[in-house]
């Protein structure tokens, strides 16, 4: 069994700029032999979290929530080595349909630590600030879940506002790029 990827999108835009920059990672981690999937959260009906402890009890490592996609989502997470999310900022923080998601996979997943030492890290765009806020925020989960997160040539953030405009930030595009490299360096060495 080869090592597996996942690429969740938090934006709402089709082919917006999140997008692109998750399918520059997923570019590289193909071209490196590891089977790549791409993820589209952003715009979904997403129910939050409400704290109801049910998954502690459970222990099963799904949301008792039903009727949206996110126990798929965590399901598909827990089958992949690597996890690499990406999120617009929205008025300086991630999309609600992100938080959800982290919330959800976050509590669903740790009274059986079933993201331990999986391989990923967070990529976010925004208009003109913000990046470092989301950033942080998606980066905490990550860290929280026991997972291993590799650095690049600066954080993994952009700056872009209408759809493509990412392509003009090339330091990002090389950031993600060195970023994917790791990743599959990671996953080589790990898996």
């Amino acid at each position: 069994m080869g090592v597996k990827a996942i690429t969740i999108n938090g934006s709402a835009r089709v082919g917006g700029n999140t997008q692109v920059l998750l399918e520059v990672v997923g570019d590289v981690l193909k071209s490196g032999g590891i089977e790549t999937e791409y993820i589209k959260i952003g715009g979904e009906p997403l129910r939050g979290c409400i704290a109801c402890g049910k998954c502690k009890e459970n222990k099963d490592g799904k949301c008792i929530l039903t009727g949206d996609i996110v126990n798929e989502v965590i399901a598909k997470m827990y089958e992949a080595d690597i996890i690499v999310m990406g999120a617009p900022v929205y008025f300086g923080s991630m999309p609600a349909e992100m938080n959800a998601l982290l919330d959800r996979a976050g509590y669903a997943s740790r009274p059986n630590m079933l993201l331990s030492r999986k391989v990923g890290g967070p990529i976010t765009v925004a208009r003109k600030a913000g990046q470092n806020f989301t950033y942080a925020q998606m980066l905490y989960w990550y860290m929280l879940n026991d997972m291993i997160v590799p650095g690049s040539t600066y954080w993994n953030v952009a700056t872009a506002r209408e759809k493509g405009e990412v392509l003009k930030d090339k330091e990002a595009l090389g950031v993600m790029e060195r970023f994917a490299q790791n990743l599959l360096w990671l996953g080589e060495k790990l898996f």
